[in-house]
């Protein structure tokens, strides 16, 4: 596993040892073509990362320019291999603002980006105590991708629907095994668009514009 693009690019990811199935990455190929998608988003964005796992879609959205992320998981060995990719990240970027500053061209994000780490079992509902997601007006992306067909992404997508973390403009991204079945709309958000990739899925909701149902 590789990051795909941005400030990081190719720079390789830490990953779950091969005989480990608790931890479940994104591949590259769907993880570049999800971010394919949703594009220009990312840059400057404010990123929620639930069942983190090892961080991979967190730490590509901030190669690409994301302004903070806050990863969600409750696994020891994740929140291991979180720390460890966001400092593969981190260095690269500070590698290459080095670069930048001795050829006085070109535009760096800051090198310590906002990063928050939260352990918690997202199996009993969303992480409400920490006072630094409380502190947060909402996210303008979150990454949702539990374990696949456990009937987890409907629970923290209802979840989800009637909490304080989405934004008028938040896109909602779920990762689940392309043959289940999610709703189209619910109360605040409804479905935008749906790519499958092989095993994966993905479903793109947004929150309902004020007036409409």
């Amino acid at each position: 596993m590789r990051i795909i693009s941005g400030w990081a690019k190719g720079r390789k990811l830490f990953t779950p040892p091969a005989r480990d199935n608790t931890i479940r990455p994104t591949s590259d190929r769907a993880r570049e073509a999800l971010f394919n998608i949703i594009g220009a988003q990312v840059t400057g964005a404010t990123v929620l990362d639930l069942f983190a796992g090892t961080g991979a879609l967190g730490v590509e959205a901030l190669s690409r320019g994301a302004s903070n992320v806050c990863f969600v998981d409750y696994l020891p060995q994740a929140l291991e291999l979180i720390s460890r990719n966001v400092q593969v990240c981190m260095d690269a970027i500070d590698k290459n603002r080095d670069l930048l500053e001795k050829n006085q061209s070109g535009h760096m994000p800051d090198a310590f980006k906002p990063v928050t780490l939260i352990r918690h079992d997202l199996r009993h509902g969303l992480p409400y105590f920490s006072d630094k997601l409380r502190a947060t007006p909402g996210f303008d992306l979150i990454f949702l991708d539990p374990p696949y067909s456990q009937g987890l992404s409907i629970q923290l997508l209802l979840a989800l629907d009637t909490s304080a973390l989405l934004r008028e403009q938040t896109l909602l991204v779920v990762e689940d095994r392309a043959k289940e079945t999610l709703p189209e709309k619910l109360m605040k958000l409804t479905l935008v668009d749906q790519r499958k990739y092989g095993e994966a899925g993905f479903w793109f909701y947004q929150p309902l514009p004020d007036g409409t149902s």
